[in-house]
């Protein structure tokens, strides 16, 4: 398949319900999720995409029950250790975006770690989004900015947009092409606000662990007959 795009971003919604909807815990759903969340990542190398960015783990998440989190922090373990083993060894290097200082510390070594030995892989680039909040990202960024303008480094007319998107988790990644929303929100929950600019946009109703390769197929194939104008006419 022929693709327009080289960067997805999605938005992994529904765990809870769908869990729910068999009256099962929401643990179960976060499972299902998980596995998911694995066979989209091959699926998308197996189509050519490039990027593919997925919002795993937000900082409102942190509110939640606390079973819970801790359900998804040991969840994020088991994964971190073995389950993305078979992403990397697909030649998928493995990056992770968000406030780190708030996960644990092995959680914390496990990510530096598969980094490291997935640098030098260029099938894929999976990026997951880790206790991550746009918001909190555009304030760093800022906060780099400035600092640079203090030290003198930097002059405040010379701050451009391409700069400062370098300053972004995201700052040597393009910019989405395109944002997926899985379960039926239409919200993007404080996800990579500076970057989906011009990004299209499709909502699903689709439950995260119903997710499926032929259905990220059939979305490709509606954004490839889309034309993006960025604005023009």
């Amino acid at each position: 398949m022929t693709n327009k795009l080289k960067h997805i971003a999605i938005i992994m919604d529904g765990n809870g319900r769908w869990a729910q909807k068999r009256g099962l815990p929401r643990t179960a759903g976060h499972k299902k999720g998980a596995e998911t969340l694995q066979q989209i990542a091959k699926a998308a190398a197996d189509m050519g995409i490039e990027y593919l960015t997925l919002y795993a783990f937000s900082t409102e998440n942190w509110k939640r029950d606390k079973g819970e989190v801790d359900y998804l922090m040991n969840l994020l373990r088991q994964y971190l250790k073995s389950e993305l083993k078979e992403i990397q060894d697909r030649g998928a290097r493995i990056k992770f975006i968000g406030e780190r200082q708030m996960l644990a510390d092995d959680i914390k070594a496990e990510m530096s770690r598969i980094e490291k030995e997935t640098a030098g892989n260029n099938k894929l680039t999976l990026c997951v989004a880790l206790s991550y909040g746009s918001r909190a990202e555009i304030v760093a960024a800022a906060k780099k900015a400035a600092e640079l303008v203090a030290k003198g480094s930097l002059e405040p007319e010379q701050l451009t947009e391409d700069m400062f998107g370098s300053f972004l988790y995201t700052g040597e990644m393009p910019d989405p092409d395109l944002v997926i929303r899985t379960s039926g929100e239409q919200r993007i929950s404080n996800y990579l606000l500076w970057q989906i600019a011009y990004s299209e946009f499709y909502f699903t109703p689709t439950l995260w662990p119903d997710f499926s390769a032929k259905e990220l197929e059939e979305i490709i194939a509606d954004f490839n007959s889309r034309e993006r104008r960025y604005g023009k006419v």
